[in-house]
């Protein structure tokens, strides 16, 4: 477990009843229900225990589907990295990923065995008219003078960590460079691999078919001639990392030996993958911010037919950037700390594609896809897909409880969306329990009703619901104080529906470690 510096704790303002809106799978006007709240911040920990019960962010709003109302159910569902293995579609895409790289080679073919190529984007397709509710609604619903003064110090702490975050970037290129820094020398991470028996420190080469020795030898040199100093590569003599190369040549290549494949000298393009923090922006995420965002803007246009006018900074920036997660980190954490990051991938010298994700203590959360469309050829929602699984997998190194990919939500009844149930093995959230269950069991029942209880325990609830919301903690006028002591002052019953409603919602645990916002 992780040994957690002090943080403020997470604030959030709850939006009593349902919000209705127009669905993003199934088109309906108001089908789409759900219960929302805005978070002024959230801690890492508590933003894990709130997903684990099927909330999601998106931007600073954080919503819970009504599972038995909307018209389109949404399970949470989470692959689990450290038994994956790609399938036959996963490693097309990921060989047709390669064959660009090496060659410039092309393929515009047809391939509909592969999952739909943005892997993300429809599951918060309905987002955006939950963003144009929060214009409305919240924009961005301010804080009272009593909440902003108590809450400054704690930013201006934040502002201090600022240079301590912009130095905390990785950046994972093409041919295993990856490396912590933005564009600075810095230490070196390993990668997700294993020793193969008398191999040198490039992982990444394909077997060789001659002596041992002298394939040793070769890498090391050819190693030496590539990669400048300090890139990323494990230093020859220090262990290698866990995870991939093949035991055995008869044994399936790994993810990792799929991604990293040796590129030849000649190469006609270059990959590199930057993980760059978000919020706070660092150094590099505003260096880079406005060509991020132009490609934003392409894909919108091109893929989900915006007008050009619709993807603005502005709602790029809600949408997208701000978040509420605290920036944190822990002596047995990834190195580059918890928190909401973005992903590029940099294709000659230029984004082509960012991966919108959250680091937790348990996972690593997928929110958004979105690229270049002249791009579209390399199935990049596929590809961005297996990159993060692997780099999930990276980090389970350093942080052995962060052990799970959550890809957002599997919606069942939206044919479309059943592609993600193809990253196997995975589990689905169930609705009543928040137990995990093995997707495998959930599916016949999906196949006849929309709406499903996954464990079959009929005796098993939801062992982390709230019992004792006098406990729930309330910040009102400069005050922290449990939800009795807030009720004997106020003498007033008619919040009393909305406060029952957000704590079973929450569960137990985070209604006393979040502060709920009362004016």
């Amino acid at each position: 477990m992780a040994a957690w510096a002090a943080v403020s704790p997470s604030v959030v303002e709850y939006f009593e009843g349902e919000d209705f809106y127009r669905c993003g799978y199934c088109k309906n006007e108001s089908g789409s229900r759900s219960h929302g709240m805005w978070a002024h911040s959230l801690t890492v920990r508590d933003y894990q225990d709130l997903i684990d019960r099927g909330w999601r962010r998106s931007g600073k709003y954080v919503y819970k589907p009504v599972m038995h109302q909307t018209c389109c159910p949404q399970y949470t569902i989470r692959c689990r990295p450290l038994q994956f293995q790609p399938s036959k579609s996963h490693k097309k895409v990921l060989k047709k990923m390669l064959k660009f790289l090496a060659k410039g080679e092309i393929s515009r073919g047809n391939c509909e065995d592969e999952p739909m190529d943005s892997t993300m984007e429809d599951a918060v397709g309905g987002d955006f008219a939950l963003i144009n509710k929060l214009d409305i609604k919240c924009d961005l619903k301010t804080l009272s003078n009593d909440f902003k003064q108590s809450l400054e110090s704690e930013e201006k702490k934040k502002g201090k960590n600022v240079k301590k975050e912009d130095s905390n970037e990785l950046i994972q290129s093409q041919g295993i460079e990856e490396k912590l820094g933005s564009g600075e020398p810095s230490r070196s991470v390993r990668v997700h691999t294993a020793p193969k028996p008398g191999k040198g420190a490039d992982l990444s080469k394909p077997p060789c078919r001659k002596a041992k020795e002298i394939r040793k030898e070769r890498k090391r040199l050819k190693l030496m001639q590539q990669t400048p100093a300090g890139e990323g590569f494990p230093a020859q003599g220090q262990p290698l990392p866990l995870f991939s190369p093949k035991a055995k040549s008869n044994q399936p290549k790994s993810l990792e030996e799929l991604i990293f494949e040796t590129l030849p000298e000649n190469a006609s393009h270059k990959l590199e993958v930057r993980v760059v923090r978000s919020s706070p922006p660092s150094s590099q995420f505003k260096a880079t911010f406005r060509e991020s965002y132009q490609v934003y803007k392409r894909y919108q246009m091109l893929i989900h037919k915006d007008p050009p006018d619709k993807p603005t900074e502005s709602q790029f920036t809600r949408f997208l950037c701000s978040s509420p997660l605290e920036a944190e980190s822990a002596p047995d954490g990834p190195d580059c700390g918890y928190g909401s990051f973005h992903q590029q991938y940099w294709l000659d010298g230029k984004i082509i594609a960012v991966g919108v994700i959250d680091i937790l203590p348990s996972c690593v959360s997928s929110v958004y896809l979105y690229y270049d469309p002249e791009y579209s050829f390399l199935s990049l929602g596929v590809y961005s897909a297996l990159r993060e699984i692997a780099f999930t997998r990276q980090l389970h190194e350093k942080a052995p409880q962060l052990s799970y990919y959550y890809m957002g939500f599997y919606i069942h009844s939206c044919p479309k969306m059943k592609y993600k149930g193809q990253y196997r093995p995975s589990d689905l959230l169930c609705p009543e329990t928040y137990v995990w269950v093995p997707i495998e069991q959930c599916l016949p029942s999906l196949e006849t009703t929309k709406y499903c209880r996954f464990n079959q325990d009929p005796e098993a609830v939801d062992e982390g619901r709230s019992k004792e919301p006098d406990r729930l903690q309330v910040f009102h006028k400069k005050a922290i104080m449990p939800y009795g002591v807030y009720r004997r002052q106020r003498k007033d019953r008619s919040e009393e529906a909305a406060v029952l409603q957000y704590a079973s919602l929450v569960g137990q645990a985070c209604s006393e470690r979040m502060l709920l916002f009362r004016s």
